[in-house]
């Protein structure tokens, strides 16, 4: 009477350990299907990545450190010996190498920066040195450099003049301008492909595409005309600007939705680490990439934002000279983005069920 019959499990209600608490395993299992275990992961996720988001920033920025230079050397030398010893001290001052390229003209020089494949020009009068930086290649860098050869030739008594032969434009005076509406591109880009997935997730897939290109056309012209035509801070090629702007909060909307057809809600993780804790940090426009950690200058100009500074960095400060190497980063990544969202795109959360087709009149 009262209990469980002979031979059979405990019922539905019945408390099944020593003084009626439920095992742990069935506490563990309530818990898993409350909302307290969503809660307390993104409470544990938060946490970690406010350490990671501080972390990457203050490693990649806090203290950049020059490891090659590339430097263009033209003209006569005075004698080698000179040479020599003026850019083995350069080189120790810095720490870092001084990765030469010889140049028979200047014209050929200022060319090469001009395609961003070095950094200074060095050229040698008899008694004297003159060093060329461009502040546009690298706001860091060159303030390194004019920093750095004034003493260097004063040690060995050369006089060195130092000028800058592409400065920033006046609003821009410390390069950062460019990094700032790169870094609104992308993180307003996944930020808008997340609230589609919040207020309008009955979107097909067709139709989230378009839409996300839609608020990525109108974002990037927003981005574009507050800074230019709004503030002032740059004077914007507007129309290869607006593009790259585009292109960057397309491709960032579409790796969230990449990732959150693949591991659904969690999406978020991948994406912030893949654009936010990696690819900001490693992109070359707070910091340029001579002087980041040597991985994350080599890895930074094959992400999103790395390839978004690249572009817009060119666009504005060498016209004339861009490439089509950054271009073809942000549309691969937005390439393979948008075929992994169609192939599994049944395994995306959204989408809206066709209506059944009206059944044939009878009789």
């Amino acid at each position: 009477m009262g209990g469980t019959s002979d031979g059979d499990g405990p019922g539905p209600g019945a408390r099944t350990s020593t003084g009626g608490r439920p095992r742990s395993g069935e506490r563990w299992r309530a818990f898993r299907h409350s909302p307290f275990f969503p809660a307390t992961m993104l409470v544990l996720i938060v946490a970690a990545a406010a350490g990671l988001f501080a972390g990457s920033y203050t490693y990649a920025m806090a203290n950049p450190t020059p490891h090659r230079v590339p430097t263009a050397v033209t003209g006569v030398p005075a004698p080698e010996v000179k040479r020599a010893e003026f850019i083995q001290g350069m080189e120790e001052a810095l720490g870092a190498e001084l990765t030469l390229h010889h140049y028979e003209t200047y014209e050929a020089a200022r060319n090469a920066v001009d395609e961003q494949r070095v950094y200074a020009i060095l050229q040698e009068r008899p008694g004297a040195a003159e060093l060329d930086v461009s502040g546009a290649s690298g706001a860091t860098v060159a303030q390194l450099l004019a920093e750095t050869a004034p003493s260097v030739g004063k040690a060995m008594g050369v006089p060195v003049t130092v000028r800058d032969v592409n400065p920033l434009q006046e609003g821009d005076p410390r390069g950062l301008a460019l990094f700032y509406i790169t870094l609104a591109a992308v993180i307003v880009g996944f930020v808008g492909a997340i609230q589609f997935g919040v207020h309008a997730l009955e979107l097909n897939p067709a139709e989230r595409i378009a839409f996300t290109a839609g608020y990525a056309l109108l974002g990037g012209f927003t981005i574009a005309a507050v800074v230019d035509w709004g503030l002032g801070a740059l004077r914007l090629p507007f129309a290869e600007s607006w593009l790259i702007l585009a292109l960057t909060m397309f491709t960032s909307g579409m790796v969230f939705t990449m990732f959150h057809t693949l591991i659904g809600r969690w999406a978020m993780l991948p994406t912030w680490g893949l654009l936010v804790l990696l690819g900001n940090p490693s992109s070359g426009g707070a910091v340029s990439w001579p002087l980041l950690p040597s991985l994350l200058g080599e890895i930074g100009r094959w992400l999103p934002p790395g390839a978004s500074v690249n572009a817009q960095h060119t666009a504005v400060y060498f016209g004339g000279h861009q490439h089509v190497f950054p271009f073809a980063v942000l549309a691969a990544w937005s390439a393979v983005s948008c075929t992994v969202f169609w192939t599994w795109r049944h395994r995306h959360p959204g989408g809206r069920e066709e209506p059944a087709p009206a059944a044939a009149p009878t009789g």
